[in-house]
């Protein structure tokens, strides 16, 4: 997907919810913002950083670090415990197993998440577990460790409309405590007022045709 972006700007802290057609560019915007894909003109500067001018394994070491990622599929390992899951973001960054330590550790911490977001059984395959348990699974595993910035990419589009706003209400108020900037992908629109701004992909890429846009 082509993305003609001539500047776009997510203030530290904020809650954005981006909306946009399929085929609009939001996941392509995503991989931008998280540094997965690069540009291949402009820049993406994130934490202050030219993401273009870090080496692969610095882009991926920052990543690990400072980004939490909920993914549409939640891309979960089956076999690991719920609690397995959300500490396994603490194996590969020294940086967010480090934050845990004030709680005891990242089992102490992944616990206190899952809780928070209404999960108790933690010790079950997530392979065992409902669409709504591996969501918030996935939404603690994000969490985990202070991320400065939360990337969810549809997260919510399995559940109906109370679980979806209640996932929701959990998620925001996770990140507004950790101080962690959240960009939100969803198609309900509905979602829109619980966030700070909306982005549609439609009014900032000009790279879509006409009719996209309109």
């Amino acid at each position: 997907m082509v993305l003609d972006i001539p500047v776009l700007d997510i203030r530290a802290g904020e809650h954005v919810f981006l909306v946009g057609p399929s085929g609009s560019g939001k996941t392509s915007l995503l991989n931008l913002l998280g540094g997965v894909a690069e540009p291949e003109a402009g820049s993406v500067r994130l934490f202050g950083t030219d993401l273009g001018t870090l080496r692969p394994a610095a882009r991926d070491a920052l990543r690990a670090d400072r980004i939490g990622f909920i993914f549409q599929q939640f891309n979960l390992l089956p076999w690991l415990s719920a609690i397995a899951n959300v500490t396994l973001a603490c194996r590969f960054s020294a940086r967010r197993r480090e934050a845990t330590a004030t709680e005891g550790g990242p089992e102490a911490t992944a616990r206190r998440l899952l809780g928070d977001l209404g999960l108790e059984d933690v010790e079950r395959p997530a392979a065992e577990l409902s669409v709504g348990q591996q969501q918030r699974v996935a939404a603690a595993r994000a969490l985990i460790g202070g991320p400065d910035l939360v990337i969810a990419d549809e997260p919510t589009s399995a559940l109906d409309t109370a679980n979806r706003m209640r996932f929701l209400d959990l998620l925001s108020s996770a990140c507004r405590n950790a101080g962690a900037t959240l960009v939100f992908v969803s198609h309900d629109a509905a979602l829109a007022d619980a966030f700070d701004r909306t982005l549609d992909m439609r009014e900032i890429n000009r790279a879509l045709p006409a009719e996209t846009a309109a």
